[in-house]
């Protein structure tokens, strides 16, 4: 079991409902707020966000004018109905295809991009966030941190962004966000003989195009 502590004293647990159980036996809290999940998935981003929402509302916890504080964050964490099964298999779904998006380690910060490119470091977010604004490439964000490509761009260029990659988030991005990309970049492909578009984006960007081409004509076509 693992808990967290803030500068307010607030503490969230992580851990089995028994460890959790036997951790608030020598607890002098007078209120606790308990949330079951239904698999370990993401506890530790859940319990951090969580962690991070109690802190920012305890002075209002605190202040007498404000008594049904604690019960109306329950109600904005809490879904309204149990959630079905589809969407609990949906939701897996999405968090196994992120965790494979992020493993594949094709992702880097702004700051390591700066230094790939060897971009000016006082504030190495500039140009990334300028290149992603102006669609020549895409971000994921997680964690409230950028990643950005690393199959995007171009070493022979300075590892600037290809302009292969600008035409695809043209054709792509009306119908997929920039995860949605993401999934699409790093799945195999039958246009592309079961390769991934990632993987050609430099070597053939015409095919990984004329793919992307293809995709938005299939979910048009449902």
């Amino acid at each position: 079991m693992s808990v967290q502590t803030d500068r307010h004293g607030i503490s969230t647990l992580i851990g089995t409902p028994k460890e959790i159980q036997t951790h608030l036996q020598g607890s002098a809290a007078t209120r606790v707020v308990a949330v079951e999940l239904p698999s370990a998935g993401d506890a530790e981003v859940i319990a951090d966000n969580l962690s991070k929402f109690v802190s920012a509302m305890s002075e209002s916890i605190a202040t007498p004018m404000y008594p049904d504080v604690v019960g109306n964050m329950v109600d904005l964490l809490v879904p309204r109905k149990p959630p079905t099964a589809h969407a609990l298999k949906e939701a897996a779904m999405l968090a196994r295809a992120k965790k494979a998006v992020l493993e594949n380690g094709d992702w880097v910060t702004a700051a390591e991009l700066a230094k790939l490119a060897e971009l000016k470091t006082v504030n190495p977010s500039s140009q990334p966030n300028k290149w992603k604004r102006n669609q020549q490439i895409f971000a994921i964000a997680h964690n409230g941190v950028d990643y950005y490509p690393t199959y995007g761009l171009d070493p022979l260029a300075g590892y600037r962004p290809l302009k292969a990659m600008a035409r695809v988030i043209e054709l792509l991005s009306p119908y997929r966000d920039s995860w949605g990309m993401a999934y699409w970049f790093a799945s195999d492909n039958s246009m592309l003989n079961g390769k991934r578009p990632q993987d050609l984006l430099q070597s053939e960007p015409d095919r990984v195009i004329e793919a992307a081409f293809d995709e938005i004509d299939q979910i048009a076509h449902g």
